[in-house]
């Protein structure tokens, strides 16, 4: 029996094949939301996360598990840790405890312990509450088990939760950190430890910027500003559900200085507020579509390079999702750098594409268009499909591709580029279904600046998502979209002037 047979069975029919994608992630026939607990360890990825292991709605919430070797094909292997009749498992994150400090392996096979967010149920004793638990594997991260002095801490908050645990290194020494949310109080909040076990209180970070929700799925971790390693910044991602700037839920981050003890947010990515509501557009945000969402990094990938998954969904339409059995997939994994951008650090983000964008379907090169449509390559069922373009909009008003479409003037997702405002918008008011709930159709809007004249894009078609990294991944936006039957079409079109495609690849990734 495979791993994916073994899988706890939700319903079985499947009734929209086509939305299911290739290479984003998806539990077989179940729910997902939240990644949790990515790690790398002995060449393998594992990506946790939030699973409904009896239905495709959210509940039950318990670990599900999937295993790659290059961040596109995905295992899907049984639930990993369950909830039971006294909690719900959720958020976390998994060390590789490689000084064995919790005495759960040993020197030689060091156990991998996840750090995890009890919610407990009625009648557990600590009804109401959430509280930090451990489970720990000797066997690579196949099976789990919960330690018997669970919770570890518990500040006797009903809202303390999604803690990301790394190994920090300082003057003060060696010691576990832990950044968890309050998340109805907008906070932040650290702690540290020898063993996993004890905690003591370090400091808060909070509110800030973005607060017209609850804050959740903190990440903490430092980056090289410009590849300089003696340069380093700290990246703080807080994640809110509302208040996102797209609306909905979606993911911050702020740019500052850790010193093992408490998180110092720089001036220039903190928004004043004191004039009134934060100005959303103003705060730093990981994307700029609706749904990329819970996003965290994986611990213990080798060369210290910082690699990001986000639950691609958003809680405004997350249950109706027009999909069966499986409801819900992951993000493309993606590389986290640290660049300056006008003089400041900023965060770029690109798809990890592990062999290339893949067989090549057609290539444009040196093309001039006035007021003109090119017909590209249909997106291929069995494949993922990838745009990599390079466009001087020149005197033209608007570039735009059209993506998944249907025949003639039928529904498509269109991304486009205004030339006189510099933004770039991904539009799925008609896509093609979106009646299954009133906040699904819209249209997602981000300032790009164009270099030297050029737009930059790579556009990642994946049957029921278009990501987009435009400007080398200095902007993103990723939206959810659910074509009719039969829209493959791909058109490029230029209008009110001329504009000159320098490369336009279109390939196929499978």
């Amino acid at each position: 029996m495979s791993d994916t047979d073994m899988h706890l069975a939700g319903p079985t029919e499947e009734t929209a094949p086509a939305s299911r994608p290739i290479l984003h992630y998806t539990a077989r026939n179940t729910w997902l939301n939240d990644p949790n607990g990515l790690v790398f360890h002995q060449g393998v990825y594992h990506l946790f996360y939030q699973n409904n292991p009896l239905d495709n709605v959210w509940g039950n919430m318990s670990w599900g598990h999937a295993t790659s070797e290059d961040l596109l094909h995905w295992t899907e292997h049984p639930v990993a840790i369950a909830c039971d009749q006294h909690e719900d498992v959720f958020s976390g994150s998994v060390v590789v405890d490689e000084g064995n400090t919790t005495g759960f392996g040993t020197a030689e096979n060091p156990a991998l312990v996840a750090i995890y967010t009890s919610a407990f149920k009625e009648g557990a004793g600590l009804e109401g509450i959430q509280a930090q638990s451990l489970a720990f594997s000797t066997d690579a991260g196949m099976t789990w088990s919960k330690y018997a002095g669970n919770p570890v801490l518990n500040r006797g908050s009903a809202h303390f939760r999604d803690p990301k645990v790394f190994r920090h290194e300082g003057d003060a020494g060696s010691y576990w950190v832990m950044v968890a949310v309050e998340a109805q109080h907008q906070q932040v909040v650290l702690y540290r430890s020898a063993d996993l076990k004890d905690w003591q209180y370090l400091s808060t970070f909070g509110p800030a910027n973005a607060t017209g929700g609850e804050w959740e799925c903190p990440d903490l971790f430092p980056l090289p500003v410009d590849g300089n390693p003696d340069h380093i910044k700290w990246i703080l991602v807080v994640n809110i559900n509302p208040g996102a700037v797209a609306g909905g839920s979606g993911g911050q981050y702020f740019v500052g200085h850790f010193d093992g003890v408490q998180f110092t947010a720089d001036t220039d990515s903190l928004v004043a507020g004191e004039d009134g509501p934060t100005d959303l557009r103003q705060c730093l945000w990981l994307d700029w579509g609706r749904d990329y969402y819970a996003a965290v990094s994986f611990s213990n990938v080798p060369d210290n390079r910082r690699i990001m998954i986000g639950w691609m969904n958003n809680w405004d339409y997350a249950n109706s999702l027009p999909t069966s059995p499986w409801r819900s997939s992951m993000s493309l994994a993606r590389e986290l750098e640290l660049v300056t951008i006008n003089g400041l650090p900023r965060l770029v983000q690109l798809p990890v594409l592990s062999a290339g964008p893949g067989r090549p379907l057609r290539t444009l090169t040196d093309v001039e268009l006035h007021d003109a449509t090119v017909t590209l390559p249909d997106a291929d069922p069995d494949s993922m499909q990838v745009i990599d373009a390079e466009i001087v909009p020149g005197a033209s008003r608007t570039v735009a591709l059209k993506l998944l479409a249907a025949a003639g003037d039928g529904p498509a997702t269109v991304l486009r580029f205004d030339a006189a405002t510099s933004t770039l918008t991904l539009d799925r008011r008609n896509s093609g279904n979106t009646a299954f709930h009133e906040k699904f159709a819209s249209a997602e809007s981000a300032a790009v600046a164009l270099e030297d004249g050029v737009l930059k894009l790579r556009v990642i078609i994946d049957h029921g998502s278009v990501e987009v990294f435009a400007q080398g991944g200095k902007v993103t936006l990723t939206d959810l979209v659910f074509p009719s039957p039969g829209s493959v079409g791909t058109e490029l079109s230029v209008k009110g002037g001329a504009a000159t495609v320098r490369k336009l690849t279109v390939s196929a990734l499978s």
